[in-house]
């Protein structure tokens, strides 16, 4: 990731365990599966466990999961290109409950044509469902989702997102 100090926790939340790392800055990191969060916290030198000082964090990722929570209110500390960092802008414009396709959102960072560099970008997003690229789908189905397509739905479902009907 960086030579920033990070500090991580996992969260236990009704969407499943999830990891959180933040910097002094913000949240830099969240890992849906536990699997790849544990084999980046073996593969990133210099990290600190601290579940206490990310409890703010993980008390509104909980809300959320349990469908109390619609908007983030977290400092953010995220790392990526200017396009990527324009795109994940962007999806923070996305109110809770809706969706954009990949279009729409090249289209309302200037950049029509670009929806599958949209789509990459939604896949580097490091802080998924508080950045939330799954409000992101295709004009003819879901899309991708580096979560997976079922988390997802999962996402969508508890947002009470009908796609398509």
């Amino acid at each position: 990731m960086s030579a920033r100090p990070l500090r991580w926790s996992f969260v236990e939340t009704e969407l499943g365990r999830l990891l959180i790392a933040s910097s002094e800055r913000g949240l830099a990191r969240l890992d849906l599966h536990e699997s790849r969060a544990r084999e980046w916290i073996a593969n990133t030198p210099g990290l600190v466990e601290d579940a206490a000082g990310l409890a703010d964090t993980a008390a509104q990722l909980q809300e959320y999961a349990r469908g109390a929570r619609r908007v983030f209110e977290l400092e953010l500390d995220l790392v990526g290109t200017q396009f990527e960092l324009r795109v994940w802008e962007a999806l923070r414009a996305i109110p809770w409950g809706r969706t954009r396709t990949y279009g729409e959102l090249a289209a309302a960072i200037g950049a029509s044509g670009a929806a599958r560099a949209v789509g990459g970008a939604n896949g580097r997003n490091p802080v998924p469902i508080v950045v939330p690229c799954h409000r992101v789908v295709s004009g003819t189905g879901l899309g991708g989702f580096s979560g997976g397509l079922d988390v997802k739905q999962r996402l969508l479902a508890l947002e009470r997102v009908q796609l398509f009907a």
